[in-house]
């Protein structure tokens, strides 16, 4: 394929170079004006010749000035007809007439110096005046007051990217939607065959970190065309009107290169419904940019070879005009990858470290569910961290799982000393959250705990992970949740025989599973299939986008609410303590162990399972 030259920016300072050059105009041409004075039919004599030519009768005229007397020649001498001669006050003249020398007065050439006496502070000033104007314009994120009005955006081809779709794994389908957009670059005539054309607009949408900004780079390194890339945000500055005047700029710099492609990042910053939240007031500014985006949108031709990308992670506060056929086209979801698509990132960017022979990747995404493109990054990157620390030669296995511990439970304390009851009280609880865990039937694998401090305020942490991708989830296993967070303060009120303030990560968590239940799922049977969650994300085009609220609920209903959130909270609680108590000594034991060694991992947790089977078994 061949590929374009790099585009040179533009120069930004041409208005200052303009001023620059007038000064050097000036200042050449008052030279000139002297050089020719100097050089013209007039030579200037000492004032002794131009007395002597006086007494004989050679000049014809004389004319005086307050400094200068210029005396017009009866017959030329050497080629000049008028004589200069600098005045000198008559005494003087008289006595150096009596020393019978010649003398003369010399004009001091001031010119250069009154000229730039002149011109010199002037551009001093001027030049200072715009270096802070331009400074504070640039702090404030305007830019050159100049330049306002012109397009930020930065303009890359093939070579300046470095990014094909080769770099971009585990969003297949999203990958499979913007190849077919470079083909329409590359093959217009191909699908203009049969009457169709090229799409106007590509949304991307998607969770944060999901790769979003990469697709679009892809998609300028393997069309090979201009490439213009701006954030939503840059549109939008102090003055009015300077985003509207930048949506044009942008747009007539894209169609001069067409074919070409517009990328605006974080659409959202531009793009919100108008007239959301009307009690709030208005933003002139935003609006008048955005109503610039449609109608650029709107005006352009589709055969022009233009083409609008565009990503933003909340669709849902999006203008219902920007997402209507005839803008944005096509809604592409890049969304989290699953066990395959992790796999493919982490293949991806295992390439820059050495792996250990005997490292299996699958094992390393089947560990991370969840995990977008950009936190497999993290963790490929945490992991090589982790290895080099320990002075290894290789990346393992070991050096993964302390990396996801380092992103998911947080940087360990060590240095956090807890006395001897607190250290129990941990133990205890984390054990309860295990032993619940398993003896819950299919329940999530339990991969390590801990009585380690990690993160701001976790004093220990329970790594319990499917072992597979979950898209649904029954009413079952979100009560096996909540048990298993409310385990740990049973296990501290079975053994112990007090709470403690460790559970308040836990409580939050349940109650707030138990209210979705209720609220947004509908899984409470007195209640019945009803929703009354009002924190459900906005659907583009809904009322809910011109500030209307979903109607209200009764009192009589949200104290129905209340209970069945609260007889959620309190069966899965006993339902804890009553495996707890059937595995009493059990719990003991495991809460000494995890005193002893500190962390548990997946062999231990293997050795403790079977000793609960074999009790349950014996029960």
């Amino acid at each position: 394929m061949s590929s374009l030259p790099p585009i040179k920016p533009e120069a930004t300072n041409r208005p200052l170079m303009t001023v620059v050059y007038l000064a050097l105009a000036t200042l050449t041409l008052i030279w000139l004006q002297g050089i020719f004075q100097g050089t013209g039919s007039t030579d200037l004599v000492p004032y002794s010749q131009f007395e002597q030519a006086l007494s004989d009768g050679r000049i014809q005229e004389v004319t005086v000035t307050e400094n200068t007397l210029t005396g017009q020649l009866k017959e030329a001498v050497n080629g000049k007809t008028r004589w200069v001669t600098v005045r000198i006050e008559p005494a003087l003249a008289a006595r150096l007439d009596s020393f019978k020398v010649p003398y003369a007065r010399v004009i001091e050439t001031t010119w250069m110096r009154d000229a730039l006496n002149l011109v010199l502070p002037s551009l001093v000033f001027f030049g200072l005046w715009f270096f802070l104007i331009r400074r504070m314009m640039g702090q404030q994120g305007a830019g050159s007051f100049l330049n306002i009005g012109k397009s930020k955006a930065k303009v890359y081809v093939m070579q300046v990217t470095g990014v094909t779709f080769a770099d971009v794994a585990g969003v297949d389908e999203a990958k499979q939607e913007l190849m077919e957009v470079v083909d329409f670059l590359k093959h217009p005539q191909d699908y203009g065959r049969l009457g169709a054309h090229t799409p106007k607009g590509v949304l991307l949408v998607g969770p944060p970190g999901t790769g979003k900004t990469l697709l679009a780079k892809a998609v300028a390194g393997e069309a090979g065309v201009p490439f213009f890339s701006m954030s939503g945000s840059e549109f939008v500055e102090m003055f009015v009107g300077v985003g509207a005047a930048r949506v044009r700029d942008l747009f007539e710099q894209a169609r001069q290169k067409a074919p070409a492609i517009i990328f605006i990042d974080e659409l959202d910053a531009l793009g919100r419904a108008r007239g959301a939240f009307p009690g709030l007031g208005g933003h002139d500014e935003k609006e008048q940019t955005l109503n610039q985006l449609l109608a650029e949108m709107d005006g352009f031709d589709t055969s022009s070879g233009v083409i609008i990308l565009a990503a933003t992670n909340r669709p849902e506060i999006l203008d219902p005009a920007l997402l209507r056929a005839g803008r944005f086209d096509r809604q592409v979801l890049v969304d989290k990858p699953d066990k395959k698509g992790r796999l493919d990132i982490l293949k991806v960017h295992a390439q820059k470290i050495s792996l250990d022979a005997q490292l299996s990747l699958e094992a390393v995404a089947a560990m991370t569910p969840g995990f977008s493109g950009a936190d497999l990054a993290n963790l490929v990157n945490e992991a090589a961290i982790v290895a080099t620390r320990r002075k290894a030669s290789s990346v393992t296995l070991a050096d993964f799982t302390a990396a996801i511990e380092r992103i998911v439970a947080g940087l360990e304390k060590r240095n956090r000393v807890l006395n001897p009851k607190e250290r129990l009280t941990v133990a205890t609880h984390e054990m309860g959250h295990v032993l619940v865990a398993l003896a819950l039937p299919d329940g999530d694998m339990v991969h390590k705990v801990s009585i380690v401090a990690r993160g701001i305020g976790s004093l220990g942490y329970t790594i319990q992970r499917p072992t597979e991708d979950r898209y649904l989830m029954t009413r079952e296993e979100l009560e096996r949740k909540i048990c298993v967070l409310l385990a740990g303060r049973a296990a501290e009120k079975l053994l112990l025989g007090h709470i403690s303030t460790g559970a308040t990560d836990d409580l939050a968590k349940a109650t707030q599973i138990a209210r979705e239940m209720v609220t947004r799922f509908g899984m409470d049977e007195d209640l019945g299939c009803v929703s009354h969650d009002s924190n459900r994300p906005v659907t583009p085009g809904m009322n809910e986008v011109f500030g209307q609220q979903p109607p209200a609920v009764s009192q009589a209903t949200l104290q129905r609410m209340d209970a069945a959130i609260d007889h959620l909270m309190s069966s899965n609680l006993q339902r804890a303590e009553s495996i707890l108590s059937q595995n009493r000594d059990l719990l003991a034991r495991g809460a000494q162990q995890l005193l002893q060694q500190e962390t548990l991992d997946a062999e231990a947790l293997k050795v403790l399972t079977a000793e609960l089977q074999k009790e349950q078994s014996i029960a």
